[in-house]
């Protein structure tokens, strides 16, 4: 068990309280409990716009941990709050008292049962990863919400959600056959279908479950007139609690789904059965692009016509900010014009030529009827990727136009109505919006009415707070004169639950009353939502921090309004908790820990930048824990979809820990790669005898902290600098001095030497001149100087300053204007790019020389596609299959596309680009004595089980030096860089008659490491 203790004493009790609840509870469960500081202020916070800091939180381990909690907090007098992954809209996962977090520890699937179609789970299973284990047996979980990559099954059963397939497989209290809950007076219980004979049976029990088998009944009797009147019609529903389906004639007494929607505060779901539905083996997608969004509403009726899975709706606003992000930009390449609306139509099944017709059926409908300007058809998953991404990120995305405390916030974003009213009642919402000068993202579920409006609004201004409560009470009424529903499935949290008793009716919302008081008399669980619940402004997160304190920061933040506004940009979306995908975040993934999330360690921060001296806080020993095992890989640059930037948060943390606690040895060293590196080639062989001494790798660990795990870096005497001066200048090889285009007939470009591969794989930067000059380029190299990352990654800032300063001036002064720069090693070549403009936003050079930085493939592919490089069908990578994992960095600030196509330009190759994430090396992070564990098990997660799975004749490609040690050290198998492979394809012939794929460069030279 973990524990960590605070001193402050929590809003939610004294500080005596909590030591004594967190003194009892660590003796008494299996689990972690967490009650300093930064851990509270962590979990005060979820997706929506309020905040509450809870006493502590704990981590069970199983039901029993739960249990213990739950009579801890009844006895010390505290409200217990459960949690999954912290991703609810509407508030209902923030509140005082003790917060559970079911999703690290209670998240294993028990049993899957493929004959009866269900599955046992506990409550924090992610749904994507049920998903992955039904997939197995042709079944998956019904409900699919657009967070099913870090949705917890407990969540969706507190919150009642649905998705964009409900209009088929309905909300998730329709496959919810069985719930074991924790009761509020601690007992456990098995919550059911039952029939009139058990459910007495049970009611003779003289315990709380036995009242509720009791005194239910009477209070579904009494209420059954209110139910009728006051419960809203339309079947979407994720409000108040469901006494309309016990009241249901001929229906069994089930409590289980009865507390579905119940948001925590009847009972605490620990494990679910859960039924499974057939997993259609197809899915086609019609795009239709439209003027407006009246139009693409307009367009629905058609949809609906075909018997679609879903119809999905974007505006705009969604679109424009997709194109801005590197993750989402390649959608704008498909789409035809320029909308102003998609209409996403899907349809599934398992004949190909059935959907086939629908869809044909669906484009001569629109055609007829005069709906839309063009309709895309997207039938292979290739073809569907980039729109599924999209639409499931649409929240996200517009997040991303917040600014500052102007955010677009979820108050009024869950009606819903019915579908043949969408129109009329679209154009009247947005009547009320501009009256009140609101502007507003329009996206979501058309095929059921349901559409997720978000208005921009500043809730640090009072003004605003104002409006937002106006319109708030202008919607409820509109949305119930159409019948519709408040809250269709984010449920009432904090933000709706305060109308409750409006749109219910005082009689039906009595009974909800009586509910909420007989399942839990002292109102312990969840209290203040869906009744009894604050206003709706009341604990709002933003207008409670306190103004940012003065701070001078070595990095330029004033874009996004100083270093807090660049980690409060986090709405806590959680993207960043996902799994088994994408690269974001890879110390979450391996750890499940909210703190190790991008989203975690934002919060932090904002905690730490809020205080009223934050240089000191900044220095603070636990914020340094929160922040350590940050790989600084830049995932998050790119794939939260509010760009925060935890490696630039990190770096400039780093600094001003340092100002605090002087800089450790370990930090200097690394700081000083380039200069080491230098002096090792310089002394090779002899240099590489200290790597391969047991008793020198003990010291290292004793005295550095450098891992004796770990194989480190053979150096090269024959480094690329010595190279490039011995053959001169403008000499090619005699192997490839035949080459088509005339010598510097495209111009100079220079090379960047990086501080890695030059002196411990020089062979690659060797085949990069080559192929450059043999592309008619005339190739300069810049050996001179370093980038700063090293530095800059310790947060030595002052020391990556001078570095990027003297380099800039270098590049810009001896390379021609204009001239493009480019090198082999990403780290090196985007830190040009990205940190030197952080570091130096003032500098012309810095400004003129990121401007001209690319990519060698870019320009090897583009030689290719000229006829300057002829690429051998002859050559051994010829006709290969080709596993390329791309690098963090790459990945996060221009993509992987121009590596991935120099690849397929390799005659007959077959590329396959690993979607494995992160390596888990991350430079020295994998070095390091007390993360190497953590950056194995990153590896393991999903590069080192991919690289393992090919046969011996695969080619594994890889473009950072980090990246092929990790790969070579997890799985003893060589990785090669892409342009080697390239230099390769322009030989005829194998340098290996064992063509195994792990063959040596034929640019290698002796002594040179294994890759």
């Amino acid at each position: 068990m973990t524990a960590i203790s605070g001193d402050a004493p929590s809003p939610a009790g004294t500080a005596e309280t909590a030591r004594h609840v967190e003194a009892r509870l660590r003796g008494e469960i299996e689990g972690d409990v967490l009650f300093d500081e930064y851990t509270r202020h962590l979990f005060s916070r979820d997706a929506s716009m309020y905040a509450i800091e809870p006493l502590g939180v704990v981590f069970p381990r199983h039901a029993g941990d739960v249990q213990a909690a739950v009579t801890a907090a009844a006895e010390a007098g505290i409200p217990v709050v459960p949690r999954g992954a912290g991703t609810s809209l509407a508030g209902q996962t923030v509140g005082p008292g003790l917060v559970l977090d079911l999703s690290r520890h209670m998240n294993r699937i028990v049993e899957i049962d493929p004959e009866g179609r269900t599955a046992l789970v506990e409550a924090g299973v992610v749904q994507d990863q049920l998903n992955r284990a039904a997939a197995a047996h042709g079944l998956m979980f019904g409900p699919d919400t657009s967070t099913s990559n870090r949705a917890t099954i407990g969540g969706m059963i507190g919150n009642n959600s649905a998705g964009s397939g409900s209009i088929r497989y309905g909300m998730t209290i329709d496959h919810v056959r069985e719930l074991d809950v924790v009761l509020s007076d601690s007992a456990t219980a098995r919550l059911g279908p039952v029939d009139e004979a058990e459910r007495g049976r049970r009611a003779g029990l003289p315990t709380l479950e036995g009242r509720l088998y009791r005194e239910l009944p009477r209070i579904v009797e009494e209420s059954a007139e209110a139910t009728a009147e006051g419960m809203p019609q339309f079947w979407r529903r994720a409000c108040g609690y469901r006494l309309d389906r016990l009241a249901a004639t001929g229906a069994e007494f089930d409590l289980a789904k009865f507390v579905v929607g119940s948001e925590g505060t009847l009972v605490l779901a620990t494990r679910a059965l859960v039924d499974l539905v057939p997993k259609p083996s197809r899915t086609v997608i019609a795009v239709g692009h439209f003027t407006s969004v009246a139009g693409a509403i307009a367009a629905t009726d058609d949809a609906l016509a075909c018997d679609p899975s879903a119809v999905e709706m974007m505006d705009r606003t969604i679109l424009d900010l997709s194109r801005k992000k590197i993750e989402y930009a390649s959608l704008g390449s498909i789409l035809e014009g320029d909308p102003e609306a998609l209409l996403f139509v899907s349809f599934t099944g398992d004949d190909e030529h059935e959907l086939a017709g629908r869809l044909q059926q669906l484009t001569a409908l629109w055609q007829r009827h005069g709906h839309g300007y063009h309709t895309l058809q997207a039938v292979t998953p290739a073809q569907q990727g980039s729109l599924l991404k999209v639409r499931k990120s649409s929240l996200g995305l517009l997040m991303a136009a917040s600014e500052g405390t102007r955010r677009p916030l979820a108050f009024i974003e869950d009606t819903a109505v019915d579908p043949v009213h969408l129109g009329d009642y679209t154009r009247r919402f947005k009547q009320v919006l501009d009256r009140h000068g609101l502007n507003a993202g329009f996206y979501g579920h058309c095929s059921v009415g349901c559409l997720h409006i978000r208005p921009f609004v500043d809730t640090a201004d009072p003004v605003q707070v104002a409006t937002m409560r106006s319109v708030a009470e202008e919607i409820k009424d509109l949305v119930r004169e159409y019948g519709g529903v408040n809250s269709s499935e984010h449920g009432d949290g904090l933000a709706r639950s305060e109308f409750n008793r409006e749109i219910f009716g005082d009689d039906l919302y009595e009974a909800m009353r009586r509910v909420k008081g007989l399942f839990d008399p002292d109102n312990r669980l969840n209290p203040g939502k869906i009744v009894d619940a604050p206003s709706m402004t009341d604990n709002l997160r933003d207008p409670a921090l306190p103004p940012a304190g003065p701070l001078r920061t070595r990095l330029d933040f004033e874009v996004v309004g100083g270093m807090r506004g660049a980690a409060d940009r986090c709405m806590n979306i959680g993207l960043c908790r996902k799994a088994g995908a994408g690269t974001m975040c890879p110390s979450y993934m391996a750890t499940l820990k909210e703190e190790d999330s991008t989203r975690g360690r934002a919060n932090a921060l904002v905690k730490a930048l809020s205080e009223p001296d934050p240089h000191r806080a900044l220095g603070d020993g636990r914020l340094h824990e929160v922040l350590d095992l940050c790989l600084m890989c830049k995932a998050c640059k790119s794939e939260c979809p509010l760009g925060v930037d935890m490696a630039t948060l990190k770096a400039e943390s780093l600094s001003h820990h340092h100002d605090e606690h002087g800089i450790p040895r370990r930090s200097r060293v690394f700081a000083s790669i380039r200069r080491l590196n230098r002096i090792g080639s310089a002394t090779a062989p002899l240099s590489n005898l200290p790597g391969r001494v047991p008793f020198l790798r003990a010291l290292m660990d004793r005295y550095l902290g450098i891992t004796p795990a770990r194989p480190l870096p053979a150096f090269v005497r024959g480094n690329l600098v010595r190279w490039f001066r011995r053959r001169g200048r403008a000499a090619a090889s005699p192997a490839t001095a035949t080459g088509p285009a005339a010598p510097g007939s495209q111009g100079t470009v220079t090379y960047l030497a990086d501080s890695f591969t030059t002196y411990t794989e020089p062979g690659i930067g060797r085949a990069a001149v080559e192929l450059l000059e043999l592309a008619g380029w005339h190739v300069t190299l810049e050996s001179r100087g370093c980038c700063g990352r090293s530095a800059f990654s310790k947060g030595l800032l002052d020391e990556a300053k001078d570095q990027a300063r003297k380099l800039t001036k270098l590049l810009a002064q001896n390379s021609p204007a204009g001239s493009p720069v480019v090198g082999c090693e990403p780290s090196c070549l985007m830190t040009l790019r990205d940190e030197h403009r952080a570091m130096l936003p003032q500098d012309p050079a810095v400004a003129d020389v990121s401007a001209r930085v690319r990519q060698a493939e870019e320009l090897l592919a583009e030689a290719v596609d000229d006829g300057r490089l002829r690429l051998s069908p002859d050559a051994w990578p010829a006709g290969r299959r080709i596993l390329y994992h791309g690098h963090c960095h790459q990945k996060a600030e221009v993509g992987t596309a121009a590596t991935v196509a120099l690849l397929k330009r390799i005659p007959g190759a077959e590329v396959v680009e690993l979607d494995a994430g992160c390596c888990g090396m991350a430079g020295s992070f994998g070095f390091e004595s007390e993360h190497y564990e953590t950056s194995m098990t990153v590896g393991s997660d999903r590069l080192f089980p991919a690289v393992r799975a090919e046969d011996d004749t695969t080619v594994i490609a890889a473009s950072g030096v980090s990246c092929r040690q990790q790969i070579f050290h997890g799985t003893e198998r060589n990785a090669w860089h892409p342009v080697e492979l390239v230099r390769a394809a322009l030989l005829t012939g194998s340098p290996d008659t064992g063509g195994t794929g792990d063959e040596t460069p034929a640019t290698a030279t002796e002594g040179e490491a294994p890759r």
